[in-house]
């Protein structure tokens, strides 16, 4: 099968395209011909051995963690899919055993694997993925939206459904809107709840897109204070969520907008991991803060009947054929773009 690959970790220039031997499946296993797989900082992280994800390379590796496309064989122990039918991939595999899966806390599992950063992903015509990570999706939804949605639609309904317990009533805070967590953020909040959403960005470009994708305020933060524009958008109220998926830059910001009695949800650290936390204001204010990495299987399935229903789905920004997974590398790490990039093996 044609493929995408590294053999050790750096630049662009480590990805190689060529030929590999089709995965096999075991018994509970599905093949997937893949047709779309979305383009995420952890594949950058893993090309290039970044934050923490330096390792010894010791046969070809396939990048690629979000992916959708056609099931072509599954294992005789499989009951829960069928050949032809068109799915979408959740991206982790968790072990089963510990007390986090036992207790149905899959995503909080330490010992999780996950497609394209620990298991071969997407970068492929082919991939194996466990049955139970197939996720069946509709003809209205296309491979390119539903390979766009589980590595951002997760946390961000992990935040906003599952924790935050987001209201119509209630007001989110979602930074870096044309990423594609701030983008899915935006639709959780707007299509999913019918909450105001107040996005940040920083070109009138993206400005537009974001209230395209639903926003009620968009505040450019490279001309506003963006703790600021908050107060006089919520009347010095605040808000009582953020998704926070840029990191030590946003904190100050994210932080000083947030209500008494708020959420604070992060989930990416794209622009620092360290930042100052006055403990004092967490509790006179008596605020959530939390980390979320992924979500589970069950807020998979409730995204995708979601997503099945035209209600979300992905942002595709575009889409490039796999041989030139190096330019899609390059716009990634440019950041001039709005939603997801995407392969087309």
């Amino acid at each position: 099968m044609k493929a995408v690959y590294i053999e050790s970790q750096g630049g662009v220039e480590v990805l190689q395209y060529g030929d590999l031997p089709e995965p096999q499946i075991g018994l509970y296993d599905v093949k997937v011909r893949v047709r779309a797989c979305a383009l995420n900082r952890l594949d950058v992280y893993t090309r290039s051995g970044g934050r923490g994800r330096n390792r010894d390379l010791t046969e070809p590796f396939i990048l690629g963690i979000d992916i959708a496309g056609e099931v072509v064989e599954v294992g005789p122990e499989v009951t829960n899919t069928v050949v032809g039918q068109r799915v979408v991939l959740y991206p982790a595999v968790p072990c089963g055993q510990c007390r986090f899966c036992k207790a149905g806390q899959e995503h909080v599992c330490q010992k999780r694997q996950m497609l394209g950063s620990t298991l071969n992903g997407g970068y492929a015509e082919y991939v194996v993925a466990p049955s139970i990570n197939v996720y069946p999706i509709s003809d209205s939804l296309s491979f390119e939206e539903a390979a766009a949605m589980p590595t951002t639609f997760l946390p961000v309904w992990t935040i906003l459904i599952k924790t935050a317990h987001l209201r119509p009533w209630h007001t989110v805070l979602v930074p870096s809107a044309s990423a594609g967590v701030g983008a899915a953020a935006i639709q959780v909040g707007k299509n999913a709840v019918g909450a105001t959403v107040i996005a940040t960005t920083s070109s009138p470009e993206k400005i537009q897109l974001a209230y395209d994708e639903g926003a009620d305020y968009v505040i450019d933060y490279t001309k506003e204070n963006v703790a600021e524009r908050v107060k006089e958008i919520t009347n010095g109220e605040g808000v009582d969520a953020v998704v926070d998926h840029v990191g030590a830059s946003f904190w100050p910001d994210g932080f000083a907008s947030l209500t008494p009695g708020g959420y604070y949800g992060i989930c990416g650290v794209t622009s620092g991991f360290k930042t100052e936390l006055q403990m004092g204001a967490v509790f006179t204010k008596q605020v959530h803060i939390f980390g979320v990495s992924m979500g589970s299987q069950e807020s998979m399935r409730e995204i995708v009947n979601l997503a099945n229903r035209g209600i979300i789905r992905g942002k595709v920004h575009k889409v490039f054929p796999l041989e030139q997974a190096r330019q899609a590398h390059e716009m990634l790490e440019g950041m001039s773009f709005f939603g997801k990039l995407v392969l087309a093996p």
